[in-house]
């Protein structure tokens, strides 16, 4: 007779080869040896349009950093064009893959280097505030969590029809505020995965 596999959490099991500037303790040199295929930095030399930082923390139920996630991104380029999309003209930012992974640190803290993205079509070809979509994964959950970045200083977000499905007193919860460091735009975004305040997560 046959048994059910159990079940099993999505982390903390990524340090190798996932994550990228993985730790380890082992190493004198305190991190893994390999080559990244996917890192923390987006920008690559033929992007185009505005550069900007994106930093935050993960946080649990009680306030406290969640010092081993994942965190993944996803976006079109400065456009509104997504790397996988058929039937377009070729891009002249081939390169710009629009898909990034960091890990946090003791703090919980994350951070990429992109560039912002354009309004992509959405429902009924409305146009999508920019936004990036956010896929978490962390100690003790069955499958990864998705939300999404918003940005503080679009005007679109008012008319993004994601956006609105949100109640009110919850949207403040996908909006990245703007802050400037010297000329380069940062875009603070926390993600609290329970609790009071907790993020909106939205089922994909």
């Amino acid at each position: 007779m046959s048994e059910i596999t159990p079940s099993q959490t999505v982390g903390p099991f990524f340090a190798y080869g996932l994550a990228p500037k993985g730790r380890c303790q082992w190493d004198p040199n305190g991190s893994y040896s390999w080559k990244e295929t996917v890192g923390d930095n987006l920008i690559t030399p033929d992007a185009t349009g505005q550069k900007i930082r994106i930093e935050g923390r993960v946080i649990d139920g009680d306030g406290k950093p969640i010092n081993d996630a994942m965190i993944e991104i996803w976006q079109a380029d400065s456009q509104g064009r997504y790397a996988h999309a058929r039937g377009e003209q070729p891009r002249p930012n081939a390169k710009f893959t629009g898909f990034g992974r960091s890990a946090t640190d003791k703090d919980g803290v994350y951070s990429f280097d992109t560039v912002k993205p354009g309004a992509v079509a959405g429902p009924n070809g409305a146009r999508q505030a920019p936004h990036i979509v956010v896929c978490i994964f962390s100690r003790g959950m069955l499958r990864q969590i998705y939300t999404r970045l918003y940005f503080s200083d679009e005007a679109a977000n008012a008319s993004d029809q994601i956006l609105a499905l949100v109640s009110g007193d919850r949207r403040s919860t996908l909006i990245a505020h703007k802050e400037m460091r010297g000329a380069l735009p940062v875009y603070r975004f926390d993600i609290r995965v329970q609790g009071d305040n907790e993020t909106v997560f939205f089922d994909i």
